[in-house]
């Protein structure tokens, strides 16, 4: 069944170019963003691997860790991070599971059980399902998910927008409104009392809606 928010992150262990890991413990205390791939040598996927390592340094700035995912085995998908450097000018610095055995991408919901057999064997066409992006918080829910068409580049300026609202969330109830950027007013969650608001905002709010109360940006 595919994952949705609020479910458990299937932990795992695997083999990745940065070496093997047990997915969990590799998170940490940390948020994670886990972002498929139908297979190596892909354009579109080449395009985003490459822009998600040119602007990772903000993903760590947020405590977020990258992991991508490709049924390919390690060596093709190192070959193929030797391309994505020439073309978009950015080492993929970030770990590439090989999901070989397809377990990882059933675990996740992005194939169905039956698939098996040689990863090198199927297309991109057969994986086009491999287009997800998960963000996972520090209980190991799942907190985003995101399914992409093969020929639609993913935007992670949106993920890094999506992930400041979660953290935010989670450290102080606040909802953010459509077309919300960093630093704009939020939305109290229904879950804060007023008197609670009032303590923590002793200026008040705006109510524009009897269930609407804006702050701005803690």
């Amino acid at each position: 069944m595919p994952l949705t928010i609020g479910d458990d992150a299937p932990d795992f262990t695997a083999t990745t170019t940065a070496g093997e890991i047990r997915f969990h413990d590799w998170i940490g205390d940390s948020w994670a963003v886990l972002f498929s791939h139908p297979r190596a040598f892909t354009p579109i996927c080449t395009t985003e691997l490459g822009y998600m390592a040119s602007i990772k340094p903000e993903f760590d700035r947020r405590g977020v860790k990258i992991i991508a995912i490709s049924t390919d085995p390690v060596d093709g998908s190192a070959r193929w991070s030797q391309d994505i450097e020439k073309i978009q000018g950015t080492a993929v610095n970030y770990p590439i599971i090989a999901d070989t055995d397809h377990a990882i991408s059933k675990a996740y919901g992005m194939l169905p059980p039956d698939v098996s057999g040689d990863p090198t064997a199927r297309t991109a066409a057969q994986n086009a399902t491999l287009r997800n992006v998960f963000v996972i918080n520090p209980g190991k829910k799942i907190a985003l998910v995101l399914i992409y068409p093969m020929t639609t580049g993913r935007n992670f300026d949106e993920i890094l927008r999506v992930i400041d609202s979660l953290q935010l969330t989670a450290a102080h109830q606040v909802g953010t409104p459509a077309q919300w950027q960093p630093g704009e007013d939020v939305v109290l969650a229904g879950s804060v009392s007023d008197e609670q608001a009032r303590d923590r905002y002793p200026e008040g709010w705006r109510q524009p809606l009897p269930y609407m109360r804006i702050v701005p940006a803690p």
